[in-house]
């Protein structure tokens, strides 16, 4: 978002008294979605919007604010700024209760609802303007706080700025922020089903996340390794250590509170390990009798029926717009013939698909199969980019975006394989935003600095970006926790190590523009917003 040049000059008149010389400075303010600059709203009510700057000889131009992720816009002015001092919060929409009553319990405001105007020292949130919907504008002046956005989430953003200017006693400057992310995807995916995460920990991980404007976590709870979440339909195979669903509706709870949408994925019809123990008889198995780690057979309808019963159990749990259906690093196709390492699912295959038909097409079949059984539940759909194949009968429905993580699978297929076919694409680029615990094989724990300095969402694979022209559809982007070695770290030491990679890659989702601050000045703002 750029604001036009003409609305951050501050237009100065100045009058010069003969004893002790006296500056009047008036500035030319940005519409706030309220009203014509420098007029009342259309609501006619006295607001923030509404209040001109006071007459002042000492007040220099204000400072941009510092924030995480960085604002893209801010138009400067002479005054005060605004601190919390024990005024209220007041809302212009029934809809902003939400937002209204967090901000004022966390600034220690008194929360008056609707019906109250806003006075000196008080917070004002409304709906309106045009921008996008997690768009907002944040107008300091005349004591008061008005923030103004087409949605709910726009002015929960707005809030978020204005919690992190005031933090630790500061101020929030004069002036008006415009803001916006470049992303519509800014994402944290967490492995829970190789490590048992309590669900405090997740609540406080939403709490953050919230706070730096990500808004999406994603919850891998079934693996090879457990199960974590109360399963109804097939309490079987659910681990020793998981989350009760009342208290997943808790963290759902939360992370709307937060506007973070909860992306839940059971991958399929690899990495089902948990799955398998209890049903040894759907396991996968090569022409020699050798069982493959966690697949199922998916020739056996009994494969599908008990993963779709799973889809059917939790759709009604998780009812947020996303959900991911995995279909990575499937044994089968990890194979150099597959055809001739499982001529059941050969079979299989031509059976189904024709005699031209291979084991990538029966795979391929999983997978838009398990997106017909979501379809009722109207989710858009994510899987691995190892799921998505080339050359056969068979190709992935085009709504399923794709979760680009690696280039190492066999095969491996380019970035702009998949946009050049029109897919859209999210970034987990495993060589910058996994964090895997334990550091197996060819990983290493991500540092924010490298993120900081040197990835952005057109990195996809390896540290190439793809051509400019594809931006539009990289929707965005997701830092990964993934636990293959559990006990290499405690819930501790994965917070603190993600820490500052968060708050990186969250910046180069929100704002496209090469960062202002240099690295340790980033480090140093972090350690102000939460010290």
């Amino acid at each position: 978002m750029q604001v036009e040049k003409e609305r951050k000059v501050l237009l100065g008149a100045a009058a010069v008294v003969a004893a002790g010389a006296v500056v009047l400075t008036a500035a030319l303010w940005p519409d706030d979605g309220g009203g014509s600059a420098g007029q009342a709203p259309s609501d006619g009510k006295s607001t923030a919007s509404s209040a001109a700057p006071s007459p002042t000889r000492s007040y220099p131009l204000s400072s941009r604010p510092r924030t995480i992720p960085s604002v893209r816009d801010f138009t400067p002015a002479r005054g005060p700024g605004w601190k919390p001092d024990g005024g209220k919060v007041v809302v212009r929409d029934a809809a902003l209760a939400e937002e209204g009553r967090l901000v004022a319990d966390e600034l220690g405001l008194t929360y008056e609802g609707e019906g109250a105007d806003a006075g000196p020292g008080d917070v004002e949130l409304a709906l309106g303007g045009s921008g996008g919907a997690e768009s907002y504008r944040m107008t300091v002046r005349g004591g008061r706080v008005r923030i103004v956005g087409p949605s709910d989430a726009g002015v929960f953003y707005g809030t978020r700025t204005l919690k992190q200017e005031v933090h630790g006693g500061a101020t929030a400057p004069e002036g008006v922020v415009d803001d916006e992310p470049a992303k519509a995807q800014r994402g944290f995916n967490l492995d829970i089903a190789r490590k048992h995460f309590t669900a405090g920990w997740i609540k406080d991980r939403i709490r953050e996340i919230g706070d730096l404007k990500f808004n999406q976590i994603g919850l891998h709870f079934s693996d090879d390794q457990a199960f974590r979440i109360a399963s109804d339909t097939h309490p079987e195979i659910v681990s020793p250590e998981h989350l009760s669903k009342a208290q997943v509706r808790e963290i759902l709870s939360l992370a709307a509170e937060r506007h973070v949408t909860v992306v839940p994925e059971i991958d399929s019809p690899g990495h089902l390990g948990a799955v398998i123990q209890a049903h040894p008889d759907l396991q996968l198995r090569d022409a020699g009798g050798v069982p493959a780690r966690g697949a199922v057979d998916i020739s056996k309808p009994g494969a599908a029926k008990i993963v779709d019963d799973l889809l059917k159990e939790y759709a009604q749990l998780f009812k947020g717009a996303y959900w991911h259906l995995g279909a990575d690093e499937y044994r089968a196709l990890m194979k150099t013939n597959p055809e001739a390492s499982y001529p059941q699912l050969a079979a299989a295959a031509r059976a189904k698909y024709g005699a031209n038909a291979r084991v990538k097409d029966l795979a391929e079949g999983w997978l838009n199969d398990r997106a017909k059984t979501m379809a009722p539940y109207d989710r858009k759909l994510k899987a691995w980019n190892d799921g998505f194949f080339t050359g056969g009968v068979v190709e992935a429905d085009k709504d399923i975006e794709v979760a680009y993580w690696t280039g190492k699978e066999i095969g491996a297929r380019e970035p702009v394989s998949y946009l050049s076919a029109g897919r859209k694409l999210t970034n987990y680029n495993d060589e910058y935003l996994y964090y895997v615990l334990g550091q197996p094989n060819t990983f290493v724990y991500p540092t924010g600095q490298r993120i900081y300095e040197n990835w952005t969402p057109l990195v996809v694979r390896g540290t190439t970006p793809v051509p400019a022209k594809y931006d539009g559809q990289i929707l965005g982007g997701t830092f990964a926790v993934w636990c293959d070695l559990a006990q290499a770290q405690t819930q501790a030491q994965v917070a603190q190590g993600i820490r500052m990679p968060l708050r990186a890659t969250v910046q180069k989702l929100w704002d496209p523009d090469k960062p202002e601050l240099t690295w340790g000045q980033f480090v140093e703002l972090a350690a102000k917003l939460s010290g």
